[in-house]
Parts: structure tokens; sequence; C-alpha cells
């Protein structure tokens, strides 16, 4: 396993070196390149999915959990529409972010460059390969994939099918994937920090934890998603309905589905009935406080631990509050610091929310579904950090850049 790690880690950071040397159109013709083969190879990667769906059935896994691992036509799609996306972006290396000159006569510039090696460990969807390929691809990044022994024959069939087209046009492999399963591997590539540059986990909360816990290498966080809707008093109802029902049954398993609803006192008799109505249609069960219970009778009563749980499931948490800070009080305390909505017309209350709410995503009038890089049109994302560094939010391919300085002068020296 050491060796099989050692050899790995090598040859990314010698591909590092090489591919930061590749210049940004040839990049993204690959990119465009690479988008054609998937849907080229669509009937090849079902196959493979196949077989990691029968797999998780022996396993008798979560509901949720199939619901990342399935690809279908139109998940195919989106990860070839996602590769074009980042290819039609604009190269985010080598700008200059500040630039000035001091009075000794040095001329300073602060340029954006790759990050280096980046560890990717992820648990059961596929897409995430094409989408962390894509965009550590266009950064120059060369990216390391771990992904969970679930989901290897889907990976494998992406990550073969990618790097076949880049390595035509390279001649060196840009990006690896980890095709070991064994999870003794991943503590093994934790502590080379001395070849990887930055790990990002993606998966549940035990991972991350685990990951945070056994990285000797800087790690890039996204706990989990506690994400809220705060139905204002003065919110357009019908609109605040569509926004709750969009936000919690669309996709109910992902970070960035609605786990907790916050009503205003003032509008929970006439907006929580019709809400529990149309939850009702989805089989969304509703565990609510006191004020909740009065109105919507036989619903389950919410705990303390239930305020701060990421159910991943179509569940749904409901809080009456007195007002919009006992909302924002709730919300920081509580919530994991990824995204939060008001449901407002009043512009007051939206400035309000969205300078006191401490998260990575506010929102006034939108979604929490929304919070996703694809939909920022950033082409795709890494995951949401919940970290405030070395990035947040929405990880583009900004966010997978560092900076050094480029200092020119005329043979200066320091007196």
């Amino acid at each position: 396993m050491v060796s099989y790690v050692k050899k790995i880690v090598k040859e990314a950071k010698k591909s590092s070196f090489l591919l930061s040397q590749v210049n940004a159109q040839l990049k993204d013709e690959i990119l465009l390149l690479m988008a054609e083969e998937l849907i080229r190879n669509k009937d090849i990667i079902f196959k493979a999915n196949e077989k990691d769906i029968e797999l998780a059935k022996a396993k008798k896994v979560k509901k949720s959990f199939f619901d990342r691992l399935v690809l279908n036509e139109k998940r195919i799609k989106e990860m070839a529409s996602s590769l074009k996306e980042i290819a039609y972006l604009s190269d985010p290396l080598n700008r200059v972010i500040e630039g000035w000159q001091v009075p000794q006569g040095l001329r300073i510039k602060k340029v954006s460059v790759p990050l280096g090696v980046i560890l990717i460990i992820y648990e059961a969807r596929p897409n995430v390969t094409s989408d962390c390929v894509g965009l550590c691809f266009k950064t120059s990044n060369v990216v390391i994939l771990r992904g969970g022994s679930l989901a290897i024959n889907s990976n494998k069939a992406i990550y073969k099918c990618l790097l076949k087209v880049a390595y035509e046009r390279l001649n060196f492999p840009p990006f690896f994937l980890v095709e070991k399963t064994d999870y003794t591997i991943v503590d093994l590539l934790l502590k080379e920090n001395e070849y990887i540059d930055l790990v990002i986990p993606r998966g549940g909360e035990d991972l991350i934890r685990k990951v945070t816990q056994a990285s000797s290498i800087p790690v890039i966080k996204h706990y989990k998603g506690v994400c809220h809707i705060f139905v204002d008093e003065f919110a357009n109802l019908e609109e605040a309905l569509k926004i709750c029902i969009n936000a919690k049954v669309q996709r109910p398993a992902v970070c960035n589905a609605v786990e907790t609803i916050l009503v205003h006192r003032k509008v929970a008799s006439c907006f929580l009935p019709p809400l529990k109505k149309e939850f009702d249609k989805y089989k969304v069960v509703i565990k609510g406080d006191a004020a909740t219970q009065k109105v919507l009778k036989g619903i389950k009563k919410a705990t303390t631990r239930d305020w701060s749980r990421e159910y991943l499931d179509l569940v749904v948490s409901i809080k009456v509050v007195e007002n919009i800070d006992e909302a924002i009080e709730h919300i920081n305390f509580y919530g994991s610091h990824h995204t939060d909505s008001i449901i407002t017309e009043n512009v007051e209350n939206a400035n309000k929310f969205v300078s006191r709410v401490d998260s990575a995503c506010c929102f006034v009038n939108i979604s929490t579904r929304l919070s996703d890089g694809y939909q920022f049109g950033l082409g795709a994302e890494m995951g949401i950090s919940t970290d405030k560094l070395h990035a947040r939010g929405p990880m583009g391919l900004k966010e997978l850049t560092t900076y050094k300085y480029i200092v020119e002068g005329r043979y200066n020296l320091r007196e």
C-alpha cells in the first residue's frame, strides 16, 4: 500500500509542474473533447454504474445514498455540459490581482497561480469525478481522486474516458484515480504533505471529521448543510410556499436542501396549513415546536437536537419565531453556516438578514437549492466550503488558485 501511494503522489507532483506550463487554449480544447467523450461512452458508464447499484442494493444502503449514486441520461448530459461550461470560462491563472511600485523602485505584481496537487476524497457521487477533473484541469492543478468503494466502477469508467482524451494530447497524466478501495490508503495519502498541497473531502459529516483529524495537509471543509428559510411577516406567502416546497422536495438528499423553516408568528396561522398540505403530497415528515404544533395538529414534536440536524431526507423542522431577530439568532446558533434564505418584500429586513446571518451564502427570495457553483455561473464546483479560509461557499475556479509575488527591479540591494 505504501509503495502504491508513493507512486501516485510522486507522479502527481511531477505532472503538476508539467501541467502548469500547458496553455489555456489547449486545456479548453481538451475539456471540450472530454465532454464529447463522456456522451460517446455513456453506455459503458451506465453498465459500470449498474454494477455499483447492485452492490449498493446488497449492502442495503439508504435511499439518499442511491439518489447520489445513480447515473442516467440527464446526469451524464449535465456532466458533459459542466465540462463545456468550464472550458468557456475565463482563464483564472496568471491574473494580476494587484500591482504597485515602491519608492525603492521595485515593481511588484501579485499573480494568480495553481495550488499544485489536490486530493479529493468523496463518497457516492460519480459526477464528482468529472466535475473535479474539469475544475482542477482548467486551473492546472493535478487532482488525485479517491472515491468511495460503492461507486468505484462508475468512477473508473468516467476517469478512463476522460484520461484517454487528456493523455492523447498531453502525453502525461494530468489527473489520477486511486483504484484501490481499502480505507488505509486514505490515511497514507493524508500524510503525504510533501507532495499534496490541499485536501478537499466531499461527503457526510463523519467522513469530513475523520479526514480533518487524520490529515497533516490543509483541509477545506464542508461539514453539513443545515440550511434555513425564514418566512418573514412581509413575505409574499404564495411565492414563499413555492420556495419552501422546492427547497425541501426537489432533491432532499443534497446539502443545499432546506432542513429548517422559520415562520414569523404573524403569518404562521395562514402560511403553515397550506405548507403542510403541499408537504403531505410528497410525504414530508414535519417536526415542529409547540407553536407550530398548535397550528398543525398531529405533527411530531421537534427536539433541540432536530434544530441542528441535516436530514438529507423528506423530513423538515418548523419553528414559529417572534421576529426577524429571533430568526437570525436561531440560524447563527443552530445552523452550519452553509446557506440560509429570507423570504420578504421588506428591503430593511432583507438587508438586516444578509448582514447579520453568518453563513457562506445568504439569500433573499431564493430557494436554498440554488446554492450551487453551476447555478452561480462557476461552471461547476469542488464543493461548498463552510470554512472561512481559504475559500468560502461554492468553490469554483478562482478558489482553486493561490498567488505569488513577481518583483522586478534594477539590481536593487537592501541598505
